[in-house]
């Protein structure tokens, strides 16, 4: 019996293995690697600047600041005025109150709620040069500013803030929360019952004590927004315990959009990455805070200017009146984390 004829390998045919191709293009690349490698750093990279103003780019001053830090105390101020931003209207007739309004983001998300058309309350500590900087901007963009200074950590106070928001402007419209404690820990035993206690009545009871007095206020088309933060997503080796509180304020963000959505309250979390304000240099030591935000890939912290106006978005019922529940990374890296 005659055997049928095998068929031909690509050895035969063309004279190469079948691997053949594929080493050659390892070789191709490997060659540019090596390339690469032997120019060494010859451009170092730089921060990634893709708004309509250049933004400070480390290093930073190697400064660190008494808690709870004040931004007039800072040798470089953080950018809140956001220049270039215009107002429309969007919240035009509203009442926002924002707690740790007096800087950072807090001050920023103000200043741009005012410049939409809302009356702003300002919730803060005891940081008054702060609190009285912020108010001199809000009306400077033609609205009311009214400060209230005390500890969200205290239920009756947070009570009493918004009691004297409606007594002031007579409605309130959108809570932000914003207030915040922070303080790195090099090991879980560092955490003391103290600073545990302060950290988590501060960044999330205060968060639900706050909600709770608002919520009978707030009417249909009224939002609650929560400034959580990317370690609240993927964590922080020496932030544990401040970590914990924002994946708590992003849960409970999810919690509460559930349990409102029927009285028509938006409510959502911001995430932000490392950002300029007056809690880094009020935790960090100065050497650390002098490359605060190089790890991103953008290579730089964020200004609260380039935050705020997704405070707007959110707050806005013509911007985002079907968006309830959503947790927003503003990081400066690819994919939020």
């Amino acid at each position: 019996m005659t055997k049928p004829a095998a068929k031909n390998t690509p050895r035969e045919s063309g004279g190469k293995e079948p691997g053949d191709k594929q080493r050659e293009l390892q070789r191709e690349q490997d060659r540019k690697d090596e390339a690469k490698a032997n120019r060494g750093s010859e451009k170092p990279q730089k921060a990634m600047q893709a708004g309509t103003r250049q933004q400070p780019e480390p290093p930073f001053p190697e400064q660190h600041l008494e808690k709870p830090g004040l931004e007039a105390q800072m040798e470089l101020k953080p950018r809140f005025y956001a220049p270039d931003y215009r107002g429309s209207g969007k919240l035009e007739g509203m009442v926002a109150l924002i707690t740790g309004g007096d800087s950072g983001i807090g001050r920023a998300v103000a200043v741009l709620f005012a410049r939409e058309g809302a009356d702003v309350a300002i919730v803060y500590l005891d940081s008054h040069e702060d609190a009285e900087e912020t108010r001199r901007h809000v009306e400077k963009e033609g609205r009311e500013c009214l400060l209230v200074a005390g500890d969200v950590k205290d239920s009756k106070f947070c009570r009493d803030a918004v009691e004297k928001t409606l007594s002031r402007f007579d409605r309130l419209d959108i809570l932000v929360n914003n207030a915040a404690f922070q303080l790195h820990a090099h090991t879980l035993e560092d955490v003391t019952d103290e600073r545990l206690e302060e950290t988590f009545r501060t960044n999330i009871f205060g968060y639900f004590y706050m909600a709770r007095a608002a919520i009978p206020h707030l009417k249909q088309g009224s939002c609650i927004i929560n400034s959580g933060s990317v370690v609240g997503l993927r964590g922080s080796g020496e932030l544990m315990d401040y970590s914990a509180t924002k994946g708590a304020i992003h849960a409970f963000t999810m919690s509460l959009a559930s349990n409102l959505v029927d009285k028509g309250i938006r409510v959502n979390a911001i995430a932000p990455g490392p950002v300029w304000t007056p809690l880094n240099p009020a935790d960090k030591e100065p050497e650390v805070v002098k490359d605060f935000g190089k790890s991103t890939d953008m290579k730089r912290p964020a200004q609260p200017e380039e935050l705020s106006p997704a405070y707007v978005f959110l707050a806005s019922p013509v911007c985002s009146s079907y968006i309830t529940g959503i947790v927003l990374p503003i990081t400066g890296s690819v994919g939020g984390i």
